[in-house]
């Protein structure tokens, strides 16, 4: 399958909402990506984020990553289930998003201006891994995000000629 562990393993991922002892049965099946971050780059924890719609806060969680900011550190997202969207803020000060889905895995290096939404679905299970004992810890640029046509939810099937 496309993820490690077992039958547990995809059941947890199915469910909305996770409890923190189910939370690190997850991130115990995936241990030994971060054995190799750890290792190999020196990363020191990890978590796993939990977004859904019926999440209470949700929304005001969710302003916490839409705005532009940087960090210290990279910041190494593993798309475990469901999506959502990083933007970034390119060398020439372009910006650009990319959806990600489950089984995506990104390295957004330290310094670079980004920012995260959620799809419509309004639903992603991530691991995230951090080179500090700190975690996730913002540093706001205040740069303007620039507005994106949104994807619909289903694309279009692909016309051949």
């Amino acid at each position: 399958g496309l993820f490690p562990g077992t039958h547990e393993t995809s059941r947890l991922l199915s469910l909305p909402m996770l409890t923190v002892r189910q939370g690190e049965t997850v991130l115990d099946a995936f241990i030994g990506r971060f054995t190799h971050l750890k290792n190999t780059l020196g990363y020191q924890s990890q978590d796993l984020i939990t977004l859904f719609p019926d999440l209470p806060g949700l929304d005001g969680l969710l302003q916490k990553f839409v705005s532009c900011h940087t960090h210290s550190d990279d910041e190494i997202r593993y798309i475990i289930e469901g999506e959502g969207v990083f933007g970034f803020v390119l060398s020439d000060q372009d910006q650009v998003e990319l959806t990600m889905t489950s089984g995506d895995y990104i390295n957004v290096p330290a310094g670079t201006e980004h920012w995260f939404r959620l799809t419509a679905s309004r639903r992603v299970k991530a691991i995230r891994y951090f080179s500090s004992r700190e975690g996730w810890v913002p540093v706001y640029t205040g740069r303007p995000v620039r507005t994106f046509a949104r994807q619909p939810e289903t694309p279009a099937p692909l016309k051949r000629n």
